[in-house]
């Protein structure tokens, strides 16, 4: 019974992380290095946030597509 309920609860948890954790895919090779930036800025690389702030910054005429594909690089912007 107990190892039931500890297989169940480790089977909702691997579900959950797999869920959480999707790949992102690049669409370009701009693209993958944006995202390249933005994990390690997530992982507190204060570079990688600034590099990736420039890159965006750079490619203004592609704004409206990221913003749709990737609303999580415009969290201050909500």
């Amino acid at each position: 019974m107990i190892l039931r309920a500890l297989l169940m609860t480790t089977g909702i948890a691997v579900a959950m992380f797999a869920a959480v954790h999707v790949p992102v895919h690049a669409q370009s090779a701009a693209e993958a290095e944006l995202i390249g930036f933005h994990q390690l800025c997530d992982k507190g690389d204060r570079r990688a946030c600034v590099r990736f702030g420039i890159l965006i910054g750079e490619n203004r005429e592609r704004h409206v597509e990221w913003r749709r594909m990737h609303p999580e690089w415009w969290w201050w912007d909500k």
